[in-house]
């Protein structure tokens, strides 16, 4: 499938990905006079960029939401008067569960647009280079804080901090102990940094160290690296390829199509795809890697993905405007960042028949895609780890005076109808339901390196491609395990900061 109207779709990943058709970024026919009336929406058009009244902005918010949230009428309609703008946008989401009890949209969130902009072209946040896993008991007490991963040439691999390094303390306040807000906080801020030049002090235990240092970090900009640790690993039974994953991101289209090209002329056998850590996307990138993966034949004339808005647009997109048309398996690049590598060049391919994933609950959104797009090719998945976030939900990022706000606006399903893994995609030994697939359940296991053989997930990755099924000290661990000491929580202490851009990420960025 050859793209068409790649210069105009160039264009718009210049201008920042943030698509807002349908007038959502034009103020050309405002009104004089807003106020709310209940049951009463003003077109949003008619409300954009209008920056220097809260009431319009939460006004824009509230139209926005009606028009084009994928449960819009699940929205209770408040008066905005008393909430400030980003408060009132907290409100604008469906309050129902799931059919499993659980809330029916986990993926709520916003940020200020030049982050946005900085960090899905450029891949550039403020932070140390480090990325971290949190745990802690179930009666939210003694906090576990482990680095999973390092971005390179960042403050945290200058200062020799490696994956499995366990943080025992930011700025003199102990992470397993802390219990009131102020303590919280003051972590919170040492692990998330919002400005540049803020200096932090952590006291940390390397892996295997039985004696604890304290390194002072200097927050800047961290240019991440979303393909890491591409490797040829060979083996008695065949050459496997491995690669690390960890975000759909504008400048992962490069690294994406060098890593494959550099697998595809190793002719790997089997493909290891470390998506552990990858909170999703752009769909047009996960479109890519599938075909990638598969390759021409298995992808041809095949759908990628079907998606659907809500029951006004029945046929239409409501933010770019065009038609519904099912999304195939995009052969070519786009340029999502020009300076790294142009559009229009075929992309390599392992035409591979099935491909082995690696997940935990990080794993998320256009990651998920993917491995349901695979599925519904027939592209054998081997799913080893974790149960995946479940978001078979999307939207466009849409900026307005200052802010990105992303919204559920869209849900897709593969080439056979199938995108009901709202739970998340779960590995099993004996599948029963179409959002179990085959694999298994392995614990994240710090104490090694990604990409190392010894690790647990890639070990029984490399196992199950031997012997059809999961190490027999794994199932034996899994049938006898009690309750775990930790629950994972993810990046934030408490509820006190919005979750890491990167996760539950899915955004439909693509051409015409």
């Amino acid at each position: 499938m050859k793209l068409i109207s790649n210069a105009l779709f160039t264009s718009l990943i210049a201008s920042g990905l943030l698509l807002t058709g349908c007038g959502g970024s034009s103020n050309s026919n405002t009104v004089s006079e807003v106020k709310w009336v209940e049951g009463e929406f003003i077109p949003y058009s008619q409300l954009a960029n209008q920056c220097d009244a809260d009431l319009r902005e939460k006004l824009w918010l509230r139209s926005w939401s009606n028009d084009t949230y994928l449960w819009y009428s699940e929205i209770i309609d408040r008066d905005p008067a008393p909430y400030q703008v980003l408060e009132y946008f907290d409100y604008l989401k469906t309050e129902n569960l799931s059919a499993t009890g659980k809330p029916k949209d986990k993926f709520h969130y916003s940020m200020p647009t030049s982050e946005w902009e900085q960090l899905n072209q450029s891949g550039v946040s403020v932070g140390y280079g480090m990325s971290v896993y949190i745990q802690r008991r179930s009666d939210k007490t003694d906090r576990k804080v482990t680095v999973a991963y390092t971005e390179p040439n960042s403050q945290a691999t200058s200062a020799n901090i490696a994956r499995g390094a366990v943080i025992v303390s930011v700025d003199g306040v102990s992470v397993k102990d802390a219990s009131d807000t102020a303590s919280i906080d003051i972590i919170n801020k040492g692990l998330f940094p919002d400005d540049e030049g803020q200096e932090t002090r952590f006291t940390i235990q390397d892996l295997g160290a039985s004696q604890t240092r304290d390194v002072v970090l200097t927050a800047q900009a961290v240019v991440s690296t979303p393909v890491q640790n591409t490797k040829v690993l060979a083996t008695p039974t065949g050459t496997i390829g491995y690669m690390q994953f960890n975000a759909h991101i504008a400048t992962a289209e490069r690294g994406l199509y060098d890593a494959v090209a550099t697998l595809a002329t190793a002719r790997v056998d089997d493909l290891v795809l470390d998506l552990r850590y990858n909170g999703g996307g752009l769909l047009a990138m996960a479109s890519q890697l599938g075909y990638m993966i598969a390759g021409q034949q298995a992808t041809q004339d095949r759908i990628f993905e079907n998606v659907s808005f809500n029951d006004k647009y029945p046929t239409k997109n409501p933010v770019t405007g065009e038609t519904l048309t099912p999304r195939p398996f995009y052969d070519e690049t786009f340029g999502f960042n020009p300076g790294l590598l142009a559009g229009g060049k075929s992309l390599p391919s392992l035409n591979l028949s099935r491909v082995f994933v690696l997940t935990t609950d990080r794993t998320c959104s256009a990651s998920e895609s993917l491995i349901n797009s695979l599925r519904g090719i027939d592209v054998e998945v081997i799913q080893i780890g974790g149960t995946t976030c479940g978001k078979p939900y999307g939207f466009y990022p849409t900026p307005n005076c200052g802010t990105t706000y992303f919204s559920i606006q869209f849900k897709g399903v593969n080439d056979k109808g199938y995108g009901d893994y709202t739970d998340g995609f779960v590995p099993s030994s004996n599948p029963t339901l179409q959002s179990e697939v085959p694999g298994c359940d392995v614990a994240d296991d710090f104490s090694h390196a990604l990409g190392d053989k010894e690790e647990s997930q890639l070990a029984a990755a490399l196992y199950y491609r031997d012997n059809n099924s999961c190490p027999a000290q794994m199932a034996k661990a899994s049938r006898t395990q009690a309750k775990p000491q930790f629950v994972d929580v993810g990046y934030i202490l408490e509820d006190t900061r919005n979750q890491n851009i990167l996760l539950n990420n899915r955004i439909l960025t693509q051409p015409k």
